[in-house]
């Protein structure tokens, strides 16, 4: 990857952001309409995305080999808690809440690591900051509630989890292999909770097409693209551009779950964009100068 251009890095991180929304839009799919559980959609979202990833290094000639996988034990580990926190923090949560908890979480983590490692932002970097922020409250407040306590912790502790997957994968030089070998470290567990979820309540069929969907695609193969971009952008920048990703899901709900489309909506989703566009033209402005 670092022998991509500026154009492919920014094509690549927008599918790994159009990624991550479709993740939240599968999850409203199969647990705000009752298709799935939270423990059989996560083991099959987690069993998925390492079964298509581990076909993936096969057809390569890379498979992976006992005790001879890539990835890292915290890397797995900030999946999994990942994973499991997001669904089970949406039984609890509005959509609404849980986003707003879930990327200030994010944010907060990653930012709070990148101030501690030297990559102070400048000027444009925190009023693009500052901005998205706004508009990302003005999307997300209206209607909001106390939080419901557990769910709210559950949601924070998964954007600090997802944070921490993040700057892990940071030094990954083989994006493909480290991701499969994350998701495979989890294999065990997502058995067990798919095994769990069978005893129990169980899923649909449509459940189960979503809970892979998310696996599959949007999380393993979406992660992979994420990993193999996060060399060429900056810690500041990998926070910012996750700003987008409450923008882009409720576009899709607007597509997929008939959410209505509102000029609220609109505008916010443009402020949001504008604001990351901002910090990133200015994080790449301070790189130049430096």
């Amino acid at each position: 990857m670092t022998g991509s251009s500026a154009p492919g890095v920014a094509l690549l991180t927008a599918v790994a952001m159009l990624a991550f929304a479709a993740n939240s839009v599968l999850n409203r799919l199969a647990l705000a309409q009752g298709e799935a559980d939270a423990v059989t959609y996560t083991g099959v979202r987690l069993a998925s995305g390492a079964l298509v990833l581990g076909l993936l290094l096969a057809l390569r000639g890379a498979a992976p080999r006992m005790g001879r996988i890539g990835g890292s034990l915290g890397g797995a580990v900030s999946l999994c808690v990942y994973a499991i926190a997001f669904s089970f923090a949406y039984l609890q949560l509005g959509a609404g809440t849980g986003a707003l908890l879930l990327f200030a979480s994010v944010q907060i983590g990653m930012l709070d690591w990148a101030i501690r490692q030297g990559d102070r932002p400048g000027g444009l970097e925190a009023a693009g900051f500052a901005l998205a922020i706004l508009f990302l409250a003005l999307l997300l407040m209206p209607g909001l509630t106390a939080p419901d306590p557990l769910g709210a912790l559950l949601m924070v502790l998964a954007g600090l989890a997802w944070a921490a997957f993040t700057l892990i994968g940071r030094g990954s030089t083989a994006p493909l292999v480290d991701t499969a070998g994350n998701f495979l470290r989890c294999l065990p567990l997502a058995l067990l909770l798919i095994l769990a979820g069978m005893l129990t309540e169980g899923a649909t069929l449509a459940g189960w097409l979503y809970a892979i969907a998310s696996g599959a695609l949007a999380s393993g193969l979406g992660y992979a693209i994420w990993y193999g971009v996060l060399p060429r952008l900056g810690r500041s920048t990998a926070a910012y551009v996750q700003l987008t990703v409450p923008a882009l899901a409720a576009a899709g709900g607007v597509l997929f779950i008939a959410e209505p489309l509102t000029l609220r909506l609109a505008l916010c989703s443009a402020g949001i964009l504008g604001g990351v566009g901002l910090a990133l033209w200015g994080a790449e402005a301070r790189r130049r100068r430096g």
